[in-house]
């Protein structure tokens, strides 16, 4: 069985890993690493800040690191949130607070959905040393509304394109099949075979 351990302490972010995954693979986060430093996201692009999570955390771990960045853009908003998704609300906020944020701003704005995309970045690292980097974007629209009990983020309010369900109406399958992450994780996994 191989390991892999993603550099986050966002258990949503592990479970939706360890299930593109499957069997075969011991997927772990850092909250079992607890010697691991604190990795300040100073970066201004989500790859600078997977970046800096990977290298960081590979030298306090011997196998593979995976650390990803991720966030919503949103066209009428100049791209905002973009690195700033899980801090949109300010440092301390969670997802409640973040989309609170979102839609108090968005409503200012004339119209009831938003063109957006959600972007991550995946990079694999060992021993300080960068193995890769992957990238996956999917468009849809952000809307006024919270609905589905499924993901976590912003996952309630967006609506990919060609669906009419939220990712957080989506079951995680489906989901999980056209997602920024699955889409990442796709050339991931494709890099890890060859």
């Amino acid at each position: 069985m191989q390991t892999l351990l993603i550099a986050t302490r966002n258990a949503y972010k592990t479970r939706e890993i360890g299930q593109m995954l499957g069997s075969g693979w011991h997927v772990s986060d850092l909250v079992t690493l607890t010697h691991s430093p604190a990795v300040e996201e100073t970066g201004t692009t989500f790859e600078e800040n997977a970046v800096l999570k990977a290298l960081a955390i590979s030298r306090f771990f011997t196998g593979l690191v995976l650390a990803e960045d991720s966030g919503l853009e949103v066209d009428a908003l100049g791209g905002a949130p973009g690195v700033r998704s899980a801090r949109f609300a300010g440092e301390q906020g969670d997802d409640a607070a973040n989309r609170r944020a979102l839609l108090q701003r968005l409503r200012s704005l004339q119209g009831s959905e938003f063109r957006a995309r959600f972007r991550c970045v995946m990079v694999l690292a060992t021993q300080g040393e960068l193995l890769g980097s992957f990238e996956g974007m999917v468009e849809g629209k952000v809307i006024l509304e919270e609905r589905g009990p499924e993901g976590f983020g912003y996952d309630c309010m967006f609506v990919p394109h060609g669906y009419s369900e939220t990712f957080g109406e989506l079951q995680p399958e489906i989901k999980n099949s056209l997602s920024h992450r699955g889409r990442a994780f796709a050339q991931l996994l494709e890099f890890l075979r060859s």
